[in-house]
């Protein structure tokens, strides 16, 4: 068994092109049926800017492929705009 705070200190790193992804900093929850949906992930930020909004990055729970001791790996094309939330 596994708590969310153990989860949420394990780096997200995309098993495609090897790239780290960061640290989960939401998850969606699916309450009526007691299951998680997706993994939420800091997106970039824009130019770098104080005043710019991030995008958060949804990993959807069938592309995870492992849950390890210090990392998770995730399958995630690249990031394009449809694969971002508000």
């Amino acid at each position: 068994m596994v708590k969310i705070s153990e989860l949420r200190t394990r780096e997200v790193v995309n098993i495609l092109d090897g790239s780290k992804l960061g640290n989960i900093i939401d998850i969606d929850l699916d309450v009526e049926r007691g299951k998680i949906v997706a993994l939420v992930l800091p997106g970039p930020n824009r130019l770098f800017s104080f005043f710019s909004r991030r995008e958060d990055v949804v990993v959807p729970w069938h592309k995870i492929n492992k849950i390890g001791r210090d990392v998770i790996l995730v399958e995630v094309p690249a990031l394009e705009p449809g694969n971002t939330r508000d």
